[in-house]
């Protein structure tokens, strides 16, 4: 373990600025104050601002091969397009989780949360394969392999006509097995790897999956991932299913809990939004993509008043296209000035650097060890560089980071005391190669079909009343 000392470095105080050392020992936080006594290797902290690394606390790594050129679908077609063009090769994999890395880490990100779409047959490679990527990178990860056991038909409501659905390729047996043997295999906290349980959604899922994953959860002392309510469509299906909302029904099967992260979470009632205050569920916003897909604004005021964690995510880069945090940030917060007139309520810029930090951390059951800057939890830290020309002129160091474009301004990051980012540049891979290679294994186009999709838009017309 490399020990260090950041001197003379502003950090948020409680409304202002103070000007500190921060002593990193073993990986931890060991002290922070003026004019520390310097331990370890000493670093600049002059005009840099210090900030707890943040949480891409939901992304798809393997959607990079795909940003760009999906079409404007709402999601239930967009996702009938996007498993046309799949990528099937694991080294197409590798490279995305690498990029996925990079990118997070330059917008301020030490960990991700990979809802990672499995190669059929090749499930567990596909998961070691990610977890190499992440290890080499040196960012924290959480890797929620997606799963389902409904076909992608069945995720569109019937509406009055009569559906049938192929069944799925996997038993719901065979997908836990695979679940429980990849915790075996690759769950390691404490060298930065996580495995959480991570059925996709009610809309693919039956509650056999739901409640195994649960089983899982609780034997290994799992966290527990998912998509929620991500449109309309998925509100009509869960009447369809259940007979009543979709939350009400994981609340009854058990799936709901403080270490349960919901992503999106667009079409909630109040109720709903009673039952995730009262199980300290997490939701996790990802707004560029509900805007991209034509979801929703989701609710997140309201989240907050019920007293309801969130934090914020990137989602996949082909429905974001993009996995700048510090955007998803912005457009996180700004975004809901718009839904209450009461500017009481809008997110300050601090407290969406919460959110992203601590929010995230809570989500993953995880705040006594991240998520702030408190001694003694560990060092995932983020040094930004305040002479950068988006950071200027000066003025509240982190209403530009947050309401500004910021480009280039992550100068360090460390997790658990490790420097990964140093000078602005990732030091643990080659990023020159992983641009070659992006470059080499994809081409320039534009338009192409998806059969999928035809099969199943005029139904979806239908049933949408479009």
């Amino acid at each position: 373990m490399v020990n260090f000392t950041i001197q003379n470095v502003l950090i948020a105080a409680d409304d202002d600025y103070a000007t500190v050392d921060v002593q990193i020992i073993d990986g931890a936080i060991a002290a922070i104050a003026p004019n520390l006594q310097v331990i370890g290797t000493p670093i600049d902290g002059k005009n840099k601002l210090l900030l707890p690394g943040f949480f891409n606390a939901h992304t798809h790594s393997s959607e990079m091969w795909q940003r760009g050129i999906m079409s404007a679908f709402p999601l239930e077609l967009w996702l009938a397009e996007l498993y046309d063009f799949a990528p099937l090769d694991p080294e197409q994999v590798y490279l995305s989780a690498l990029g996925t890395a990079v990118e997070t880490l330059l917008s301020g990100g030490t960990s991700v949360v990979d809802h990672l779409v499995l190669i059929p047959g090749l499930e567990l490679e596909t998961i070691a394969i990610a977890t190499r990527a992440y290890k080499e990178v040196g960012i924290r990860a959480f890797i929620a392999p997606l799963i389902q056991d409904e076909s992608l038909s069945a995720g569109i409501p019937s509406g009055e006509s009569a559906q049938t659905h192929e069944p799925y390729f996997r038993s719901t047996a065979a997908t836990l097995e695979i679940i429980e043997e990849a915790v075996r295999q690759f769950h390691r906290p404490d060298e930065g790897i996580n495995i959480l349980v991570a059925p996709t959604g009610i809309q693919l899922c039956t509650d056999a999956l739901f409640t195994g994953c649960s089983e899982l959860s609780d034997h290994y002392n799992l966290c527990r991932h998912s998509h929620l309510l991500e449109t309309r469509a998925q509100e009509k299906l869960a009447q369809e299913k259940y007979g009543c909302t979709a939350v009400e029904h994981l609340k009854r099967i058990g799936y709901l809990s403080d270490r349960t992260t919901l992503a999106h979470c667009v079409w909630l009632n109040d109720a709903d939004i009673a039952i995730l205050a009262e199980t300290q569920s997490t939701v996790v916003h990802n707004p560029l993509s509900n805007l991209r897909l034509g979801s929703g604004i989701a609710p997140i005021l309201k989240y907050r008043q019920a007293g309801v964690n969130v934090t914020f995510g990137c989602d996949g880069a082909s429905s974001n296209d993009s996995q700048d945090l510090l955007e998803a940030i912005k457009m996180g917060s700004i975004l809901h000035n718009v839904t209450d007139s009461n500017y009481q309520n809008w997110i300050t810029p601090r407290q969406a650097v919460e959110m992203a930090s601590l929010g995230g951390a809570k989500g993953l059951n995880i705040a006594d060890k991240l998520g702030s800057l408190t001694v003694g939890k560990q060092a995932d830290l983020v040094l930004y560089d305040l002479t950068n020309l988006s950071l200027l002129p000066r003025t509240d160091p982190i209403g530009l980071l947050v309401l500004g474009r910021p480009t280039n301004v992550v100068d360090s990051a460390w997790v658990n005391g490790k420097q990964i980012v140093a000078d602005g540049k990732v030091t643990t891979i080659n990023v020159d190669e992983l641009r070659q290679e992006l470059f080499n294994r994809s081409q320039w186009e534009t338009k192409r079909k998806s059969e999928s999709v035809a099969q199943i838009e005029a139904h979806y017309r239908t049933v949408m009343g479009l």
